[in-house]
């Protein structure tokens, strides 16, 4: 899981640019499923089909998106500097000195214009790539172009540490979850989802096709365990999350219910979620058609949508057991 998990993570692909890390989760899934198939906006949809001859089998749609964030060029100017803008949730902060790398495989440092106080946090239109060019002329990027970070994955034993863990890492849970999967009463459909950092936008369309009685998202949460962080009670190491609310979605009660009633059957550790900002595939699923009950399985990860995410081991492998345990059995709901 560790080696797949660092190919995941070290694959470039920010929203809309997903056909590099989607051929690599195809790969891996292609012999463990009934039907696969890519749709319009590149969602990579694998179908496990009920194994128990069970009539109307309930259709579950778990989504896990295979994007990450990235910035795209929106000018070089004439020195060969590159300014750009943000590709999702991408902060500042956490940019000045970190390394991209574009499509094309030009790599570049961030810097920044000089500011008024060393504590100033710049916006992103004071910041830029240097590619190492002299001049708009001979720099290899142009606008438009695309990058993503830049990060080598690193194994800390039980914690491990990459860029674009958000969300890699729900993508590997998936995988192993079908690959544990050996018998389903449900019709179950895995979506490895595209450009849910620029709004849920794969989400929303392969929901619509799929048309599920219910599903849940597999994604990052915050983390309330480091210095000064507060008012939120999920730690890494004390199992998956189960969401109740986020930002944008109020997880169905019974989808609620099933997750703690599975875990606490199988005896897997987990935590209850309340997370007042940000949100996931869910909400796009829960509301296309005429609404479908969704919830969400959380990874609890450090230091999200920075080059340096980290998460639980434990956490990732009791993730892939719960999930595991609620396709293998019914469901009423």
């Amino acid at each position: 899981m560790k080696q797949l998990l660092k190919t995941l993570t070290e694959t470039f692909s920010p929203s809309g640019y997903e056909d590099e890390i989607r051929k690599v989760i195809l790969n891996e899934v292609k012999l463990l499923a009934d039907e696969v198939r890519v749709d319009a906006l590149g969602n990579l949809i694998v179908r496990k089909k009920p194994t128990n001859g069970t009539k109307a089998p309930k259709k579950i749609m778990i989504a896990a998106h295979m994007d990450e964030i990235g910035v795209m060029v929106t000018h070089v100017d004439d020195n060969g500097f590159v300014r750009f803008t943000g590709i999702g949730g991408v902060y500042p902060r956490n940019l000045v000195g970190g390394h991209v790398r574009f499509a094309n495989g030009v790599s570049g440092v961030i810097g920044l214009e000089p500011t008024s106080s060393p504590s100033d946090v710049p916006a992103l239109n004071k910041m830029f790539v240097d590619v190492g060019a002299t001049s708009k002329k001979n720099c290899p990027v142009k606008t438009g172009d695309v990058a993503g970070f830049e990060r080598s994955f690193l194994d800390l034993g039980d914690r491990l540490v990459a860029k674009s863990m958000d969300d890699r890492i729900g993508c590997l849970v998936a995988i192993e979850a079908l690959r544990e999967l050996k018998s389903t009463p449900h019709d179950v459909y895995f979506v490895f989802t595209t450009q849910e950092e620029i709004g849920t936008h794969g989400a929303q369309t392969s929901a619509y096709g799929i048309d599920p009685d219910l599903g849940f998202s597999i994604d990052v949460t915050g983390w309330g365990d480091t210095p000064g962080q507060k008012d939120f009670d999920v730690a890494l190491g004390k199992g998956p999350a189960i969401k109740i609310r986020d930002g944008g979605m109020l997880s169905d009660p019974r989808i609620v219910e099933w997750m703690i009633r599975t875990a606490e059957k199988a005896k897997i550790p987990y935590q209850r979620e309340v997370l007042l900002g940000g949100t996931t595939d869910a909400r796009a699923m829960q509301l296309v058609r005429g609404g479908v009950p969704v919830g969400c399985v959380s990874i609890p990860c450090r230091y999200v949508h920075t080059p340096a995410e980290m998460v639980d081991f434990n956490d990732v492998k009791n993730a892939v057991k719960l999930i595991t345990a609620m396709l293998s059995n019914s469901v009423s709901i």
